[in-house]
């Protein structure tokens, strides 16, 4: 095969830096854009907040040479980059509000009485909780050992999951551990603070913790047979099968049921919470404005960026000699502040657009859903479906009903006789309406709501009811009968 060279022309699509930024930007919650906002200030000299700007200046036409789109899509025209040259000492670009709502920075007071830092508290895990009490046992130096031994074992919800016999298998036989001295240091351990620590089982758990109770506590003796016989009936609620192994009545079950209920199945579990400082910040609040719902940015989350006045007057001056590096930083100031107008710009038009088309929920409630794809609204705003999932991801509204995320609104359907639809998230409402108003001694079986929805013109299978029943973590009807 003979070798040549060809001259070939074709045309393909090129994210530019500026669109790549613009995308990821879009993507991003309420914090990681902030976060992203503290490390560029920190890496570009020539972006800074506008955080004590008396007057808003007025931005000159040649300022971003390329017109502002809505659309930071994929599917988009990539635009012309800022001119290097359009650059003035004075100018500087907000994006917000220009009110009295902006971020104050707290290090710019010199009252150093006003600084207060966040201090963490201390947490105390189970272990170190536990050996502080062993310390003040009087106890011999083996049996402190032994039971400081079996401290180390349990886990973080407070059992003993090994067995004492695994456990003496585990130790080195030059100790010569008898099976007695382990129970004796299980019992103390067990006799420690919170009840029920050292179980090996949830009956034992329960148990301890009923053994703790004081001796006057009505019906503890027979909640004490429950929960070491008779667990397994009182989760499956056969009643009647109780009351005639325990010799009562219903309203002394209905008294041991409470008592039993009331323990806690996890006894170390407050010393092994996570604490953590994931906060929900909305970006879009929504009022009701002379019958019409309307949907605003929360400014407080909205950054108010400009460029540094005094390196700008510098590039100003000295257009010729400027170094090329503060040129790109320039640049890159612009184009974040452009990138982050974009973002709020296409969350603000999508939120309205899912305002607009569930009012009703906002009148009514979950009952009042309907459905939607996330096709609709990117057809209706001229969107990529892609961007719509963007904005909608890990994006939070404030309504007079609660806090939601975008992604809240969206959901499948379920034909109904009259050959509309039917949300999902109606669905689930209804189910959980009818389950809180149902007789409790005659709970409501998935068939009988399916049976209950077909006569609303609502057909869905009941499948799909014991599914939705179970996302909304609601117990079969056996498990919800009540005495």
């Amino acid at each position: 095969m003979k070798q040549s060279l060809q001259l070939k022309f074709s045309q393909h699509l090129a994210l530019t830096p500026q669109l790549q930024q613009s995308i990821r930007l879009l993507q991003l919650s309420t914090q990681e854009l902030n976060q992203e906002l503290e490390t560029l200030l920190q890496a570009n000299p020539l972006l800074e907040r506008a955080d004590k700007i008396e007057e808003p200046l007025e931005i000159p036409d040649n300022f971003i040479s390329a017109p502002v789109t809505p659309e930071p899509s994929v599917a988009a025209t990539p635009e012309e980059a800022p001119r290097q040259e359009d650059f003035g000492g004075d100018d500087y670009f907000e994006f917000g509000s220009s009110g009295s709502n902006r971020w104050e920075d707290s290090s710019s007071g010199n009252d150093d009485d006003n600084d207060f830092s966040y201090q963490e508290a201390v947490s105390l895990s189970l272990r170190d909780h536990l050996l502080g009490q062993l310390k003040l046992l009087p106890l011999s130096e083996r049996d402190q050992t032994l039971s400081m031994l079996l401290v180390d074992t349990i886990t973080d919800d407070g059992y003993l999951e090994q067995s004492l016999e695994e456990l003496a298998e585990m130790l080195p036989p030059e100790l010569e551990i008898d099976m007695l001295e382990l129970q004796t240091a299980l019992k103390h351990i067990q006799n420690l603070d919170p009840p029920g620590i050292g179980a090996r089982n949830l009956a034992e758990c329960l148990s301890l913790q009923l053994h703790a109770l004081p001796q006057d506590t009505p019906y503890v003796d027979l909640a004490i047979k429950v929960a070491e016989t008779h667990l397994p009936l009182l989760a499956a609620r056969d009643y009647a099968k109780l009351k005639k192994l325990l010799a009562c009545d219903d309203d002394v079950l209905r008294e041991v049921q409470q008592l039993v209920l009331q323990l806690n199945p996890r006894p170390g579990g407050e010393f092994s919470k996570i604490t953590s400082d994931h906060y929900i910040q909305h970006e879009i609040v929504v009022k009701k404005i002379k019958g019409v719902w309307l949907a605003h940015l929360n400014d407080e989350v909205v950054p108010k960026l400009r460029i540094n006045q005094l390196y700008a007057g510098i590039l100003k001056r000295n257009r010729e000699s400027s170094s090329q590096y503060l040129m790109s930083q320039m640049q890159e100031a612009k184009w974040m502040i452009k990138n982050i107008q974009q973002r709020f710009s296409t969350i603000l038009r999508v939120s309205q657009a899912i305002v607009d088309r569930q009012r009703n929920f906002f009148e009514h409630g979950e009952v009042a859903m309907r459905p939607l794809v996330l096709r609709e609204i990117a057809d209706e705003l001229g969107l990529h479906e892609s961007t719509v999932s963007r904005v909608t991801t890990r994006k939070y509204m404030l309504t007079p009903r609660g806090v939601y995320e975008l992604k809240y609104f969206f959901g499948s359907h379920v034909a109904t006789e009259s050959g509309g639809a039917c949300s999902a998230t109606a669905i689930r409402a209804l189910i959980k309406q009818m389950v809180s108003e149902e007789n409790p001694k005659k709970p409501l079986s998935d068939n009988q709501i399916t049976d209950i929805l077909g006569k609303q013109g609502i057909v869905v299978a009941r499948r799909t009811i014991a599914k939705y029943r179970e996302s909304l973590q609601i117990p079969a009807a056996n498990q919800r009968r009540s005495l």
